[in-house]
């Protein structure tokens, strides 16, 4: 095999991996979206999965054209049920909060010397095997 040759053919098969995966991930998405609808009776959502599985290029065409519309109406209602505070990433702590807190509960009587020097390596990030 020659070096075109070759080439051709790889270039081919990374279109049809990518094909393959696009599908997938479509399929995906609109298997996802069949069971998060609640309009939709039970019936119906089996029949569309038959059909989805059968003839999966002409089943997610066919999904797409009749249900397309409300598709990312539902993806909305789903993004509102969460509130925002749950994808908002956490304050950072650094060393000498957690050293601190640690100190504060020493100093309550919630813990002991011990505990408090395992916590303070932790936060320094050394391991604390006394």
């Amino acid at each position: 095999m020659d070096f075109f040759t070759w080439t051709a053919t790889f270039i081919w098969w990374i279109l049809e991996a990518f094909i393959f995966i696009a599908t997938l991930l479509i399929l995906f998405w609109i298997l996802v979206d069949l069971f998060r609808d609640h309009t939709l009776g039970g019936g119906w959502k089996a029949v569309w999965l038959v059909v989805l599985l059968l003839l999966p290029l002409l089943g997610s065409l066919l999904y797409l054209i009749i249900r397309g519309k409300s598709i990312s109406a539902r993806a909305s209602a789903q993004r509102a049920v969460v509130p925002e505070q749950d994808w908002r990433p956490a304050a950072s702590r650094t060393p000498v909060d957690d050293i601190a807190k640690a100190k504060a509960l020493l100093d309550a009587g919630t813990i002991n010397q011990g505990e408090y020097d395992a916590l303070k390596s932790k936060a320094l990030g050394r391991q604390y095997f006394g």
